[in-house]
């Protein structure tokens, strides 16, 4: 079971490091932080594993912004996030850019969290399937890609799927591709297991809750419980 952090443009360099420091991972259970491109240096000196939360398609060019797999393996980087909902609404981010960021991560040797997820709309004209079709069938094959399920609608606003709804969601998306899939949308100490106990929920992307070190730490807790179970 996988439990990931994204800690999106939250923590510098001094915090992160100190949220990194005072965080005991428990044993049984495969956690990663993701911290903003400032702070990346910092958490890798305390030996956790650290994804960024972006990755460029291009080894180097005048990508102004971007940076590449390259740089984020001379770093130290184990892996990247792609194709965040909040990318994907407020950076122009695609499904076919999503998949060049993720194909180049992985070819380069990083691992791959790629987010995938309907908007609340397309929910209700019940468009999901069609649309975790068209955003999981465009990603490479490769045994270090995870995906990562987060309903738009569950991103930042306290609501969370069912589930019921994240368990049908996974189970389709397993249809399509052969790879770990997360949950991400609102997860909390308090829905934590009854998510993770989910068939096809291997895990799960944290978003807010992963900023508050007790209750990341109570999240990890319980994926690794679970795992022992």
């Amino acid at each position: 079971m996988l439990i990931a952090g994204n800690w999106k443009m939250y923590k510098g360099p001094s915090e992160a490091l100190a949220f990194c420091r005072a965080f005991v991972p428990p044993e049984g259970v495969e956690i990663v932080v993701c911290p903003p491109f400032s702070a990346l240096r910092e958490a890798m000196a305390t030996g956790l594993t650290v994804f960024a939360q972006n990755v460029h398609w291009e080894r180097e060019g005048a990508f102004t912004g971007e940076v590449s797999a390259e740089m984020l393996l001379e770093l130290g980087v184990a892996g990247s996030i792609v194709g965040h909902s909040e990318r994907r609404r407020y950076f122009g981010e695609t499904d076919e850019t999503t998949a060049r960021r993720a194909k180049r991560a992985l070819d380069a040797g990083l691992a791959v969290v790629a987010c995938v997820g309907e908007l609340e709309e397309e929910r209700e004209r019940g468009e999901t399937p069609a649309v975790l079709h068209r955003q999981v069938s465009v990603l490479p094959r490769h045994e270090r890609l995870v995906v990562a399920y987060e309903p738009v609608w569950a991103i930042g606003t306290g609501k969370t799927a069912t589930p019921e709804i994240a368990q049908q969601a996974h189970g389709l998306i397993k249809t399509i591709l052969d790879a770990p899939v997360l949950y991400g949308g609102s997860v909390k100490p308090e829905n934590a297991e009854e998510l993770l106990v989910q068939r096809d929920v291997d895990g799960a992307l944290v978003g807010g809750a992963s900023l508050d070190i007790d209750s990341f730490t109570a999240i990890c807790e319980t994926a690794a419980r679970l795992s022992r179970s």
